[in-house]
């Protein structure tokens, strides 16, 4: 199963090494959204990160920064909902319903799915879908290995999202929580292993 962190939305000191250490504790990608920021800042966080690392970071903002970066996508969303016509990489999309997934699909490598569980970063962000819908959305090759589960993800719920067919998960929230304590690096390698095993 594929494993995403997004970004909080606000830069911090030392963003750039804790990116580099979720890729060097076997994160897949790293999705970077932060929707009120410049250019500038998104290019100097971007400039800070190793370029080996930069084939396995996507952009929510600022697409125009992939002609300077090689990156590995851009993921569209209600503020940046067309791609530049020179842009070569992955593409993906967020989703909340399973129609909009299911329209979707045939257009982008991946799509993310939410929100699965109560979000853990956005309070009253509840789930939108109960066992029996994502049952019968994987029975029915709606939800598959593309399809990424977004919200409320935590290493507890990796195993009930791989039983649904989701190709990856996304977290944001349980990651970015935990960043300080002793223990955080313990925590991404846990969650590397439930979710390859």
């Amino acid at each position: 199963m594929k494993l995403i962190v997004i970004t909080q939305p606000f830069f911090f000191d030392q963003e750039a090494t804790a990116i580099q250490n979720l890729l060097d504790w076997g994160i897949d990608l790293i999705h970077i959204r932060k929707p009120e920021s410049a250019i500038r800042d998104c290019a100097t966080l971007l400039t800070s990160i190793p370029a080996t690392y930069h084939n396995r970071i996507v952009l929510h903002d600022h697409f125009e920064l992939t002609a300077n970066y090689q990156l590995y996508g851009i993921h569209l969303n209600r503020r940046n909902s067309k791609t530049p016509a020179t842009f070569r990489g992955s593409l993906s999309r967020s989703c909340h319903s399973l129609e909009e997934l299911k329209t979707h699909k045939p257009y982008f490598n991946y799509l993310f799915l939410s929100p699965i569980f109560n979000s853990i970063s956005k309070q009253g962000y509840e789930s939108a879908f109960n066992h029996d819908t994502l049952t019968a959305a994987a029975q029915q090759s709606i939800i598959d290995s593309r399809v990424v589960a977004l919200g409320g993800v935590a290493v507890e719920n990796i195993p009930l999202l791989k039983a649904y067919g989701f190709g990856g998960a996304a977290l944001l929230g349980d990651v970015w929580q935990r960043l300080g304590d002793p223990d955080f690096e313990r925590y991404i390698l846990r969650l590397v292993a439930v979710a390859n095993g």
